[in-house]
Formats: structure tokens, C-alpha cells, sequence
């Protein structure tokens, strides 16, 4: 089970940053339904080659600052 939970209004701010982060990355890419943080968190795993630890921070991190433009 995904350790954190995004709604798809918060993916939508959240999605912006990952891409400014890793400008790479599409909006297909970074589709996202509510309910399925796992496959967005293993997705995400893929897609930035890095582990599964730093994907739920950095996704933790971009949830607590929601209103702040930076990952």
C-alpha cells in the first residue's frame, strides 16, 4: 500500500512541479487516477531512475508545500 494519498486536485499542483523538476516528462507520462498512488509512485520510480524512497519524499515534500511553486 502507497504510503501517501493525492487527490486529483492536488496531483494537478503537484504534477507542475515534478515537471519543472524533470522537464522531460510529459503530461501522458504523468497521467494519474485518485485511488492509485502505487502505480504513480512505481511509474514515477521508472520514469526519474531513482528509488522508491526518494519518489514518496519527494512527492511527501510536494504535498506540504501545495501552495509553493518549488519541489
Amino acid at each position: 500500500m502507497a504510503e501517501i494519498s493525492i487527490t486529483n486536485k492536488e496531483w494537478e499542483r503537484v504534477k507542475i512541479k515534478v515537471q519543472r523538476k524533470y522537464n522531460r516528462l510529459t503530461d501522458e507520462q504523468l497521467q494519474y487516477t485518485q485511488g492509485q498512488e502505487e502505480s504513480l509512485i512505481t511509474k514515477l520510480m521508472e520514469l526519474v531512475n531513482r528509488d522508491r524512497e526518494y519518489v514518496v519524499f519527494t512527492l511527501k515534500k510536494a504535498l506540504v508545500n501545495i501552495d509553493n511553486n518549488r519541489l
